[in-house]
């Protein structure tokens, strides 16, 4: 059973259940397994999205009809092969990675998985790397660190057009988002991301409480209108 982010008494049933529909609905094959095997071996910080949020990540580049997809946070990748596979075969995901050790275990992944060509892989702050990107991207997935979410919720709307999907991970962080005097510097990115996405008419969201192997969380879902 994976370490939950925001362990709770129910967290062992919560992982089951994530287990029950992920073998049935999104089963990891050999290179998603590979990969997080890699990225364990290299001691990486087990943040991986689930297996079942991956397949969710997919079905939405899918039903946004994605060609161009942009991810903030790359980690070992194992989200970036996810939605790579899930791109029509002129597709690209743009994916960007802070730490070196980091990306250089995401781009063997790639490499093994022969997906290379689907992903290009930039290495750098992403408040450095996004002013060099040239929109607009279908579909952009934020799941970085969590204090500059108000930036990067910025440059989404700068790098998108009507019709763009963005989604924004971590954000119930265990039911911490609801403290307003929460002295954590996570929280305060996320409450400052959602309130910029309620006060940006350009934009429709919602946000989706998830329990599961991650424990407490969930995600914000977001539509560029105009």
């Amino acid at each position: 059973m994976r370490k939950p982010d925001y362990p709770s008494a129910d967290a062992a049933r919560w992982s089951a259940v994530d287990g029950y529909f992920a073998g049935l609905l999104a089963p990891d094959d050999a290179a998603l397994t590979e990969a997080l095997s890699a990225n364990a071996q290299a001691g990486l910080p087990t943040h991986d999205v689930s297996a079942l949020q991956g397949q969710m990540l997919a079905l939405l580049v899918q039903i946004a009809g994605a060609e161009r997809v942009l991810e903030i946070g790359t980690l070992g990748g194992y989200s970036t092969l996810r939605m790579a596979r899930a791109l029509p075969a002129n597709g690209t995901v743009v994916t960007i990675e802070a730490d070196e050790r980091h990306a250089a275990v995401a781009r063997a992944n790639f490499e093994r998985a022969r997906l290379s060509g689907r992903i290009d892989l930039r290495v750098g702050k992403a408040l450095d790397v996004l002013p060099t990107l040239t929109g607009p991207y279908d579909l952009i997935f934020i799941d970085a660190d969590k204090p500059n979410n108000p930036r990067y919720i910025e440059w989404a709307l700068k790098l998108s057009r009507p019709g763009t999907v963005i989604i924004g991970d971590n954000v119930v962080r265990g039911g911490a988002v609801v403290d307003p005097d929460s002295a954590d510097k996570n929280v305060q990115g996320v409450r400052s991301f959602v309130d910029f996405i309620a006060n940006e008419p350009r934009l429709a969201a919602t946000a989706i409480q998830t329990v599961g192997e991650k424990g407490w969380d969930g995600f914000v879902l977001a539509r560029v209108l105009a």
